[in-house]
């Protein structure tokens, strides 16, 4: 057995995954396309950034014909959705700005890596941006996808090329992988890449760091749930369940940003339970007041 860094780790899976030739194997296995690079870039993102947040991927690669973008997550979110559906209509939408009409050069594809899985269960799902008929048939026009991968869930029935990708994934978050389960070469040489004895000072502290940050959020969530049941269950009326969850959400905003402004604190006051609730997902990931309750205060 090879002990090795698990690719659930964002360091670890763009150490791996950068490596051009492992980059379009896994491309090719996902997507049927043949990519032909010489370069992946890590961290990527546009200035100035298209719309109003900024995107940042973790691997990005061009050819003449095609963009693709490769995310790993290991935390579900509950956007996680709708936040790479965002990211990827910014790479669309970053070729207009050069553009003659309202057709990209090149066709955008992104593969999501949920090496955790998620609610659906489901090893393969994608996005298909192509009008279809009523029929269900493919117009041909528009070729963007997003695809959503779950490695966990990879069964005899997901094709053979992709099911031996997602089961190395898999294979590498318990930190050790027999190799000789796997044939395809470029996946022996993932394993390579991620050998425990491979791993840098500095990708080693940024596991710890990811780690960190994945534990400090699930407690966040942990203890907004307790509380705010709780919090109901003792003023046994819904009233009180929101207020509850309104001191928690006010709670988390004051350790992460600080003072909490007067108008943020009216505005929480008067919002419904639901709202409250959406703004406690949020808080989860915000990186500002603004971001967490929607609205300049």
């Amino acid at each position: 057995m090879k002990q090795v860094a698990p690719l659930r780790y964002d360091v670890i899976f763009k150490k791996a995954f950068s490596d051009p030739e492992i980059f379009t194997a896994f491309v090719e296995a996902v997507l049927g396309i043949k990519l032909e690079i010489d370069k992946v870039e890590t961290e990527k993102s546009f200035a100035p950034p298209i719309g109003q947040v900024a995107s940042r991927f973790d691997l990005f690669a061009e050819d003449t014909k095609n963009r693709v973008i490769v995310d790993i997550q290991h935390v579900p979110y509950e956007d996680h959705y709708d936040a790479f559906l965002h990211y990827h209509c910014a790479v669309i939408l970053e070729q207009i700005i050069k553009a003659e009409n309202y057709r990209p050069q090149l066709a955008v594809y992104s593969i999501i890596v949920l090496t955790s899985g998620d609610k659906h269960k489901v090893d393969w799902a994608i996005i298909d941006f192509d009008p279809k008929t009523r029929a269900g048939k493919s117009l041909g026009e528009i070729p963007h996808k997003v695809v959503y991968l779950c490695p966990k869930y990879a069964t005899d029935e997901t094709p053979a090329p992709l099911r031996e990708w997602l089961r190395a994934i898999d294979d590498t978050l318990d930190s050790q992988v027999d190799e000789e389960q796997y044939q395809h070469p470029l996946i022996r040489r993932i394993f390579d890449h991620i050998e425990q004895d491979q791993v840098s000072p500095e990708e080693r502290f940024r596991m710890i760091e990811q780690y960190n940050q994945e534990q400090y959020k699930r407690t966040l969530a942990q203890e907004a749930k307790a509380e705010g049941k709780a919090e109901g269950k003792a003023e046994g009326k819904a009233e009180g369940k929101a207020e509850g969850k309104a001191e928690i959400l006010c709670k988390f905003m004051r350790m992460k940003f600080g003072l909490v402004p007067d108008a943020a604190m009216s505005r929480i006051a008067s919002a419904s339970e639901a709202e409250v609730d959406e703004w406690l997902e949020r808080v989860m990931t915000a990186d500002s007041l603004d971001a967490v309750i929607g609205t300049q205060v």
